[in-house]
C-alpha cells in the first residue's frame, strides 16, 4: 500500500527502519527528502513537500530513535 507526502507518521517510521544508524538531528533536508523518495512503496505525487512537512518528518523520526 502506497502512502505519499501527507503520511509523516509512516515516513518516520520508514526511515527510524531503514536507517538505524542515522542521527535524524543531524539530516539536512535535502537529504532527507531524497531518502523519503526512495522508499518502498512511497508515492512522491501524492501530497505536497515542503520545509514544514520535512520538519514534521525530522521531528517524529527523532521520537522514533529514542
Amino acid at each position: 500500500m502506497s502512502y505519499g507526502w501527507n503520511d509523516v507518521q509512516r515516513i518516520a517510521e520508514e526511515l527510524a527502519e531503514s536507517k538505524p544508524d542515522v542521527d535524524p538531528i543531524s539530516v539536512n533536508f535535502v537529504d532527507l527528502q531524497r531518502w523519503i523518495m526512495e522508499l518502498p512503496d512511497f508515492d512522491n505525487t501524492s501530497g505536497r513537500c515542503g520545509e514544514k512537512v520535512l520538519e514534521a518528518v525530522q521531528s517524529l523520526w527523532i521520537e522514533e530513535a529514542d
